[in-house]
């Protein structure tokens, strides 16, 4: 067996962006070596989380609507109380990021088969940014023969 670590970076959106890791991600598989196995990819940030969904513009528009309704960015939180919390005074106020995070989730898990990911025909990984613009680490582990 074999185990490959990586860190992908990328720059994202502002507020809420979906952006497709896919290709780096079997640019990854392809270089590792390993035929058969699991990618395991996992966000190092608590406001992003991952997803596996189809890459359409106007699905995208109606996610980023959808998350914005459902838990919108100008509601009271507690945690954006920002001067009753031990926190830089730099802190952005961006409870809804984390809120929208726990709701999708941080990590995914795809099989590798035959040196490929093994994706349905529309599905993309996608690293969803939910308080962007920033700069965004992904943690991917291969494993696999």
């Amino acid at each position: 067996m074999r185990i490959a670590h990586h860190h992908l970076e990328l720059d994202t959106g502002s507020g809420i962006s979906l952006n497709d890791i896919t290709p780096q991600l079997r640019g990854l598989v392809a270089r590792s070596g390993i035929a058969n196995g699991t990618l395991i990819v996992t966000s190092r940030h608590t406001t992003t989380a991952l997803t596996i969904n189809e890459n359409e513009t106007r699905l995208l528009e109606d996610v980023r609507d959808f998350f914005s309704r459902l838990v919108p960015a100008d509601a009271k939180y507690l945690h954006n109380d920002i001067h009753l919390r031990d926190c830089p005074p730099d802190e952005p106020e961006n409870a809804h990021a984390h809120i929208v995070a726990m709701l999708l989730g941080s990590s995914e898990v795809v099989p590798v088969v035959d040196g490929e990911l093994d994706l349905g025909t529309w599905q993309s990984v996608m690293l969803v940014e939910l308080d962007g613009p920033r700069t965004r680490t992904v943690n991917v582990q291969l494993m696999g023969i």
